[in-house]
C-alpha cells in the first residue's frame, strides 16, 4: 500500500515537473502596427499567472499593418509555428485565425458581436476552438448611445456626421444603431465614407459642406491607426466629436465612450492560463466588457471653445486637462 501511494503521489509530481519546464508558444495576431500598451498589459497580466518572456514562454508577433488582406497568411505563418494558443484582436483577425486552424485554441480580446459573425456558436458555449471577449455587448445599443452622448455635448447641432469605413464589417450594425438613434432624436445624420488614408481631408470638407455641426468616428483599424490626424482635422474645422476609443482622445480626440481595451487585454492572459491547464474553448463562456468608460479632453473642449455640461463632467470617468 505504500508503494502504491508513492506511486499515485509521483505521477501528478511528475506531471507537474514537466509542464513547469515545458515552454509555451503564443501567437498573437495584430490588425495594425504595434501597440506597446495592450500588449504590455497582456504581458503583464500573463507575467502575474506565471508566464515570464524568455523563461517559459515565446510570444510570436504578426502585425498585417491595417492591410487586412495580410491576415490570412499572417495567420497561416503562426499555426506553421505549432504556437500553443493565438490570441486575436477584431473580428478579421480572428475570422483568419479560425480558418487556418480548427485546433489551436483562439483567443479574441476584442470581439464584436461574435455570434452573428459566425466566430463562435453561442457566447455561453462559443463551441469550436474560439473563446476570448467582446468590445460591445450590444454594437447597436453603444453606438447609439455615442450619439445621445455628442447631442448631450453639442444639445443645438440638428446636423450630425457618421465617419466610417463601410468595408469594415462590424461597422454595419454600429451604423444601424446610429441611424436609429438619429431618428429618435431628431438628428439629420451625413454619412461620411472613409476607406483609405487619403480620404479623411475630402471627409471633413463634405462634413462642413453639408452642415453638421458634430461628428462621431467609427473605429476600426484605419481610424485607430490615424487619430492624431482626426483630432487635428477636428480642431481646424472646430467640430466636436466623438470617438469609440479612449485612445483616440489621448491623442487629442474631444471625447470617448468605450470598453477599456488595456482591461480586455489584461483579462485574456486568464483564458490563456486555462487552454494551457487543459480547458477548451468550446466550454470557456464568452466574457463581456463589465464597465464603460467616458473620458474627455478638456484641452481640446477649451481650444474649441467648448463648454462641456456639467451633467458630463460629473459622470466622466477620466477628465484629461
Amino acid at each position: 500500500m505504500g508503494g502504491l501511494g508513492l506511486s499515485a503521489i509521483a505521477v501528478p509530481l511528475a506531471a507537474e515537473a514537466q509542464q513547469a519546464g515545458k515552454v509555451y508558444r503564443i501567437g498573437i495576431l495584430h490588425s495594425a502596427a504595434r501597440e506597446s500598451e495592450r500588449i504590455k498589459a497582456l504581458e503583464e497580466g500573463l507575467r502575474e499567472l506565471g508566464y515570464v518572456e524568455g523563461r517559459n514562454l515565446v510570444i510570436e508577433h504578426r502585425f498585417a499593418d491595417v492591410k487586412l488582406e495580410r491576415l490570412g497568411e499572417l495567420a497561416t505563418d503562426l499555426v506553421r509555428l505549432k504556437v500553443d494558443v493565438i490570441v486575436t484582436a477584431i473580428n478579421p483577425t480572428t475570422l483568419a485565425a479560425k480558418q487556418a486552424t480548427t485546433t489551436i485554441p483562439i483567443v479574441m480580446t476584442t470581439g464584436v458581436d461574435p455570434v452573428a459573425a459566425g466566430l463562435v456558436a453561442s457566447l455561453a458555449r462559443p463551441g469550436g476552438n474560439v473563446t476570448g471577449l467582446t468590445f460591445d455587448v450590444d454594437p447597436e445599443a453603444i453606438a447609439a448611445k455615442r450619439l445621445e452622448l455628442l447631442k448631450e455635448l453639442a444639445p443645438r447641432a440638428s446636423r450630425m456626421a457618421a465617419i466610417w469605413n463601410p468595408t469594415y464589417a462590424p461597422n454595419t450594425p454600429r451604423m444601424k444603431g446610429i441611424e436609429d438613434a438619429a431618428r429618435k432624436l431628431g438628428v439629420t445624420l451625413v454619412s461620411v465614407l472613409v476607406r483609405e488614408p487619403g480620404d479623411f481631408d475630402g471627409a471633413f470638407a463634405t462634413i462642413v459642406r453639408e452642415r453638421a455641426r458634430a461628428f462621431l468616428v467609427l473605429t476600426d483599424p484605419l481610424m485607430f491607426s490615424h487619430f492624431a490626424r482626426l483630432a487635428d482635422l477636428a480642431a481646424k474645422n472646430r467640430l466636436p466629436g466623438i470617438y469609440a476609443l479612449r485612445e483616440a482622445v489621448s491623442a487629442g480626440g474631444l471625447i470617448s465612450y468605450a470598453a477599456n481595451l488595456v482591461d480586455l487585454y489584461r483579462r485574456a492572459a486568464l483564458f490563456v492560463d486555462k487552454i494551457i491547464k487543459g480547458a477548451k474553448p468550446a466550454d470557456l463562456p464568452i466574457e463581456q466588457p463589465t464597465k464603460f468608460e467616458l473620458v474627455i479632453n478638456m484641452k481640446t473642449a477649451k481650444a474649441l471653445g467648448l463648454t462641456i455640461p456639467q451633467s458630463l463632467l460629473v459622470r466622466a470617468d477620466e477628465v484629461i486637462q
